[in-house]
């Protein structure tokens, strides 16, 4: 099989197995100049399902979260499905959350290259593993008590009281969004309620920063990142968050556990994430995730072999599946 072959195989399974398109349905596909090509096979394989693509190039965006333009928004909102294939991501934003209000089923495809489309984390059986997913997030959903550890220092608790879990096994229906090629299964914490110490050892896919060459260590209280240290990396991360001059950067919006066993780490985020076994600390905006917060970006911290606790059930042990 070659090169092209690959990719379509793999937009193949972005279009028919995860977003689920059928004959006659409006697709929204939003791009930049820099994703043209994943675009256009994407849209090659909504058209061989009979349905009508539609491919929005827009400016890239300034930083990660930050709204797409109104046209963009609007034609989400009126999709069947829309398909993000950009590198500055556009999921936590109002615009998905109305699109998936609305009905919309949503394929993020952040940071895609022809790469990660021809093999790798594309290539799990995703129904197999979304069942196991859905009772992660169950477990999570109103935790009142949950703790994260690892054996390189993260310990933090917080609760999830009165807060959904979200399954992210990249398979939507309407009113649906998921990322993929991560699997995870992810809560916002009950603001304020996050306390203790982020040591992030794998990877910050994001700003230039990738897999980390040393950790990155936070310490988080009442809800909010109150310092950053480490080396070389960790002082880009704490550069770039103060120059948003917004104080909800720092805000602990997600956790979320990697149960993807075809991805690696690359230093791309959706590969990352879902690294099994993997856990990662998201922070900035929460409103996709069931949170209340709109920041100026939302960035994941994540690290290697977690242990999570919820409510005294030991669910992850050193990054193995426990139920």
């Amino acid at each position: 099989m070659n090169k092209k072959e690959k990719m379509a195989r793999g937009a193949r399974t972005v279009v028919q197995t995860c977003a689920k398109v059928k004959a006659g349905e409006m697709v929204v596909i939003l791009t930049e100049p820099a994703m043209g090509s994943i675009a256009k096979i994407v849209a090659l394989e909504v058209e061989e399902v009979g349905a009508e693509p539609i491919i929005i190039s827009m400016i890239p965006r300034i930083s990660d979260g930050q709204e797409p333009p109104k046209t963009a928004a609007d034609a989400m909102l009126a999709s069947d499905v829309f398909i993000s294939a950009v590198k500055t991501s556009i999921t936590h934003t109002h615009a998905v959350k109305n699109a998936v209000k609305n009905g919309s089923r949503g394929i993020f495809m952040t940071q895609f290259t022809e790469e990660i489309l021809m093999g790798g984390g594309i290539e799990a059986d995703f129904e197999k593993i979304a069942p196991i997913c859905k009772k992660f997030a169950k477990i999570l959903e109103d935790g009142d008590r949950v703790h994260l550890m690892t054996k390189n220092g993260t310990d933090l608790t917080y609760s999830a009281k009165d807060r959904r879990g979200n399954a992210l096994y990249c398979l939507v229906e309407p009113g649906q969004f998921s990322t993929i090629p991560t699997i995870e299964a992810n809560c916002s914490p009950v603001e304020g309620s996050t306390n203790g110490i982020i040591v992030a050892d794998a990877s910050i896919p994001y700003i230039g920063i990738g897999i980390l060459e040393e950790p990155v260590k936070c310490i988080v209280k009442n809800g909010y990142i109150t310092s950053i240290k480490g080396g070389k990396q960790a002082q880009i991360l704490k550069e770039n968050l103060e120059s948003k001059n917004d104080p909800n950067v720092y805000n602990i919006a997600e956790m979320g556990i990697g149960l993807n066993p075809k991805c690696s780490f690359l230093g791309i985020m959706l590969e990352d994430e879902g690294v099994l076994g993997s856990v990662h600390i998201g922070i900035g905006t929460s409103i996709t995730l069931g949170g209340i917060v709109k920041a100026a970006s939302h960035y994941d911290l994540i690290m290697k072999n977690g242990t999570i606790e919820v409510d005294g059930m030991i669910i992850l042990q050193d990054g193995k599946i426990m139920i």
